[in-house]
């Protein structure tokens, strides 16, 4: 289920995370220069990604089906444009493939969806190790989400009553 890779999947439904849901205000040029206080290693940011999936509750992670969670240093340009972002330290995350709600009895035989985890732009908004942990905790969740069928505006609502209630 995890793996890391930069292969491309064929989608027919593309849902990202980005730096806007978490509120990014100042633009691009303003922060980019003081934002990649932490560099982690690849093998640590993929055991963080693998430790969240883990922590997954465990009726969710039996329920995965057909998904490969992917670590990328940064989107490419073509998952740029399916999403119509401009930065590529904007996409946290990426889901392509076919939500489990919308697979019907022709399901079958088809590639892994992907869920796609960009280190690099992670890393790029959090001061801490332990900031990062968290933002790809929040990742993977809301990636899975897709996965499971909720919509982007469903998944910022709830995302949104969340920090009303911290």
């Amino acid at each position: 289920m995890f793996s890391s890779s930069n292969d491309t999947v064929n989608s027919s439904f593309v849902c990202p995370i980005t730096a806007s849901n978490a509120k990014m205000t100042m633009g691009l040029s303003a922060w980019w220069p003081y934002a990649r206080v932490v560099d982690m290693k690849r093998e640590e940011f993929e055991a963080l990604v693998a430790r969240a999936i883990d922590n997954l509750p465990a009726e969710f992670q039996r329920k995965l089906e057909n998904v490969d969670v992917v670590v990328e240093e940064w989107p490419t340009s073509r998952q740029l444009r399916q999403v119509k972002h401009i930065h590529a330290a904007q996409l946290l995350g990426l889901y392509q493939g076919v939500p489990q709600t919308r697979r019907g009895r022709a399901y079958g035989l088809v590639l892994p969806d992907k869920i796609s985890i960009f280190q690099k732009p992670i890393e790029a908004q959090c001061r801490f190790g332990d900031e990062i942990e968290a933002k790809v905790e929040e990742v993977v969740r809301h990636e899975i989400a897709h996965h499971f069928g909720l919509d982007e505006k469903t998944l910022r609502k709830i995302e949104n009553e969340k920090r009303k209630r911290k």
